[in-house]
């Protein structure tokens, strides 16, 4: 073979190297940009996370084209148990260490040694069937995010809510529950879900809320039924997971979903003022009687409630509390009876614990005034004043939060922080 043929060879074996790199790259950008629109979206969140929360471990790797084209066909699903309750006896794993959720089972039969007394047969079907499962009181997580207690939290924002609002939780992640720093104190936001109650469409409405903790990461949820009366549980459960996994949270803010928060007059409140351990301040009902008008939601029959006044509460629609006093309040629920009105069942808590919570005006957690026709409620700069204000639908929450951080030009600040 002469030079002439050697150089021809040698040509060749370069083209078709050339080729081959550029046929490589070609797929390789390819692959990539299909997935782009939602890997952008998912890098930048995890971007913004690691801004304002440089002491939280390094994400999980973003999942792979296939893991998010396989998302709706590969499911989570969980076994399903008892839609009431959990096991007679809670099984604990023997290995896991005292900073996880320790409950792995539920399978709850129902407690029959009242069953057939006269006062239980005369109860309401709901009241029958919450006394015969109340004994069940640990249910596993579905969904769990215990990285958001990582390093100093100022203030945890947590809003109980259910898998059909994802409006509800949209306009907050946008508005007031929005994770920030300010002048470095760090706030962190999450959601209480249980398992949807629609039976129908029960897998379907899981799914969704998995697609929305998939790109959100902020949903907690445990797998009992989603209803009034298992609110209690939601609230016994939250408590155990800040115990098990939060111990440098200062404060904690625990609201519904359909509420107007003020994050700066919670600052401002938090700053101006001295706070003990026992903080826990909202919109504190002193002397409540129990109900006894079965049309009512919170109708309670003698047999489950036989005093005449609850101890002092705040209304669930929002209160704020000293981290450690929410650690407590987790060993309070541990020996108590379950009530079936949360809000209740929490002041039963604080009067275990001989903690008095604390009125404070700027909590308003049955509107500013009882008349829901009031232009009053419907006024910007009364909300500019206020902690919380409940209750208000997704589009007018929207609505009032861009007027209240708008240029408003409020005449005086009421003297209510």
């Amino acid at each position: 073979m002469n030079n002439r043929d050697r150089w021809r060879v040698y040509k060749r074996v370069c083209a078709m190297f050339l080729l081959a790199v550029v046929a490589v790259t070609v797929v390789q950008r390819s692959s990539i940009n299909m997935g782009a629109p939602f890997e952008l979206e998912r890098q930048a969140r995890m971007h913004l996370s690691q801004l304002s929360d440089p002491e939280a471990p390094p994400e999980k790797k973003t999942p792979s084209l296939l893991g998010f084209k396989s998302f709706w066909k590969v499911g989570r699903q969980k076994p399903q148990t008892n839609a009431w309750a959990t096991p007679e006896e809670p099984k604990f794993t023997d290995n896991i260490s005292p900073g996880s959720w320790d409950i792995t089972s539920s399978n709850c039969s129902a407690n029959l040694n009242f069953s057939s007394q006269a006062w239980f047969q005369g109860l309401e079907e709901n009241f029958r069937q919450f006394l015969l499962y109340r004994h069940c009181r640990f249910f596993p997580m579905i969904l769990n995010h215990q990285e958001k207690c990582t390093g100093e939290i100022y203030l945890l924002m947590v809003i109980k809510s259910v898998a059909t609002q994802h409006d509800r939780r949209e306009v907050i992640r946008k508005t007031w529950g929005k994770e920030q720093v300010i002048n470095g104190k760090r706030i962190k936001t999450l959601f209480l879900l249980g398992k949807p109650s629609n039976e129908a469409e029960r897998a379907n409405h899981q799914k969704l809320v998995e697609y929305e903790d998939y790109i959100y990461g902020d949903i907690l949820q445990w797998d009992f039924l989603d209803s009034f009366f298992n609110l209690t549980l939601k609230e016994t459960h939250f408590l155990k997971w800040f115990h098990t996994y939060c111990p440098r949270v200062q404060y904690v803010f625990k609201g519904d979903d359909d509420v107007f928060v003020s994050v700066e007059n919670i600052f401002e409140f938090l700053q101006d003022s001295s706070h003990d351990k026992n903080l826990f301040i909202g919109d504190v009902i002193f002397k409540a009687k129990p109900i006894r008008k079965k049309e009512n939601k919170y109708y309670i029959p003698q047999a489950l409630y036989n005093k005449t006044y609850y101890p002092p509460y705040a209304g669930g629609g929002g209160f704020l509390m000293h981290g450690m006093l929410a650690r407590r309040l987790h060993w309070a629920a541990e020996t108590l009876e379950l009530y079936p009105i949360d809000d209740v069942f929490l002041g039963m808590c604080l009067e275990a614990l001989q903690v008095t919570p604390v009125k404070h005006n700027a909590f308003k957690t049955f509107g500013l005034v009882k008349n829901k026709n009031s232009k009053m409620n419907r006024e910007p700069c009364f909300f500019k004043n206020m902690i919380v204000v409940h209750k208000l639908l997704p589009s007018d929450l929207m609505h009032m939060w861009y007027l209240v951080n708008s240029d408003l030009n409020c005449s005086k600040k009421v003297e209510l922080l």
